[in-house]
């Protein structure tokens, strides 16, 4: 940091071996936390529910990475796992008028309208995969085989995605976001995305078709306001968050009816909604932990800290989601809750274009899930390993078994 005073900042684990502890820690210390994270990068975690709500929609807190000292002076360490989430060019890098015009470009993907339209077709996709889900016999990991499937196939057909290549994605996007991903792993999930995004570019130039992929090239070649860098950074944007948010929102919701069967059967009894399920998920177990980045345009005074003009913040969307302050009882999992708006998709400029997407796939999900097997419960054995991040909040496999 700038200050000599600065006081000494957390090293977050970067495994996210415990992250809802962790953030238990840093909301005790304030509303803006100074955090460590990989490569010694010095930031300012915000973790208080209001705090990080006025932050995401404070004009004086912008995206682009020319705002952040550390980037603009090259002192980020090479090979740095989170740079992909400051130097890619497209909606999560940029400010204003350029923030405008790239997500003007993909709003035409998620429309109510659109997002209607594709509901027959998520159904019958979970559907199709609960019907090979009855054929696996004993335990199997329910992440694998309908969480991470659903919304993969769904973002694959949006974007003209081949099947074929929907798994090696997949696995370099989970590198990408991951905070604990050797130098020499980050740079090959980057180059990795950035060949297999610019090949299916450049096939739906020569044959469009009937995706969005083939819309941003149309608008792009109509009056050049996408650069070929802004098209593949865009792709690579909705293939992550268009998949990675949804499967863990999916699997962190099984876990959490699982282990709350009362809740569960209130939920098949009608008591309360999927929709209820999904929001209160989003809310005590967010699918995002700590997202990258944002940075001060000018000092900004918070909960009697400053954040001085340069420097970076992390969105803590798992710890804002436990603030006992702004929710009563906060680390309890409780569908009976009053409603209160949590921030896990986002807030202000920068909400999550897919949020209506994002939950109409895990609703559909859930209530085709549990209807099919209303018996399911957790597999004996240990508790599940969380992802190694600290971006993605979820567990590396969920281990169930018919009832």
């Amino acid at each position: 940091m700038d200050s000599a005073l600065a006081p000494q900042p957390v090293r977050l684990d970067p495994f996210g071996a415990d992250q809802h502890t962790e953030n238990a820690g840093l909301r005790a210390a304030g509303p803006a936390v100074l955090v460590e994270l990989p490569g010694g990068v010095v930031v300012w975690a915000v973790t208080h529910h209001d705090t990080l709500q006025a932050l995401l929609n404070d004009p004086r807190v912008g995206k682009n990475p020319q705002l952040w000292t550390t980037f603009r002076e090259g002192r980020l360490p090479e090979g740095w796992p989170l740079m992909n989430f400051v130097t890619v060019p497209g909606m999560v890098t940029a400010d204003g008028a350029d923030h405008r015009r790239l997500r003007g470009l993909v709003t035409q993907a998620f429309t109510p309208r659109r997002i209607a339209e594709l509901a027959p077709a998520i159904e019958a996709r979970a559907a199709a995969l609960l019907d090979e889900v009855a054929l696996l016999e004993g335990d199997f990991d329910l992440r694998r085989h309908f969480a991470y499937p659903l919304p993969m196939q769904v973002i694959g057909e949006l974007l003209g995605l081949p099947p074929k290549q929907q798994d090696e994605l997949h696995e370099l996007s989970d590198t990408l976001v991951s905070s604990s991903a050797t130098p020499g792993a980050a740079v090959a999930a980057q180059q990795g995305l950035f060949a297999l995004l610019g090949g299916l570019a450049a096939a739906k130039r020569a044959e469009p078709g009937d995706d969005l992929t083939s819309d941003l090239i149309a608008a792009r070649e109509a009056d050049d306001r996408l650069t070929e860098m802004e098209l593949v950074g865009t792709l690579l944007l909705m293939l992550i968050a268009g998949h990675e948010t949804t499967l863990n929102l999916i699997t962190n919701a099984v876990r959490a009816l699982l282990a709350h069967p009362e809740q569960l059967a209130a939920v098949l009894d009608g008591t309360y909604t999927w929709s209820a399920v999904v929001e209160e998920t989003l809310r005590y177990d967010s699918p995002v932990g700590q997202f990258p980045l944002r940075y001060a345009a000018e000092d900004i005074e918070v909960g009697g800290v400053t954040i001085r003009r340069g420097e970076a913040l992390l969105a803590s969307y798992a710890a804002a989601g436990r603030d006992s302050g702004h929710f009563p009882d906060a680390d309890r999992f409780d569908l009976g809750r009053a409603p209160a708006k949590h921030l896990s998709l986002g807030h202000g400029p920068h909400f999550c274009l897919g949020a209506g997407l994002a939950r109409l796939e895990a609703e559909t999900a859930l209530r085709l899930l549990f209807t099919r097997f209303p018996g399911l419960r957790l597999a004996d054995g240990p508790a599940p390993e969380p992802i190694a991040s600290f971006v993605s909040n979820s567990v590396k496999t969920l281990l169930v078994r018919q009832g």
